[in-house]
């Protein structure tokens, strides 16, 4: 066991950045596959950006759910 092991190792630190990156790309895609051509450019980026705000908002809070259920045990 390591000796805090309430902390998020390097791992899991890729691991989640990987995740971000790809739950990004694939929200950030299906939008554009949805609505792009229906809207303009602008107001696609910006449904865009939403999208990957709260994408972005969701694993982050994800990840300190995670941390603070470590916390919670030991």
């Amino acid at each position: 066991m390591m000796p805090y092991h309430n902390w998020i190792s390097i791992k899991e630190i890729i691991l989640y950045l990987i995740a971000i990156v790809t739950g990004l790309f694939i929200a950030a895609y299906s939008v554009h596959m949805l609505i792009g051509g229906l809207v303009s450019a602008t107001t696609e980026k910006t449904i865009i950006a939403i999208v990957c705000t709260l994408m972005a908002l969701a694993i982050g809070f994800m990840v300190y759910d995670v941390k603070k259920q470590r916390e919670k045990q030991g």
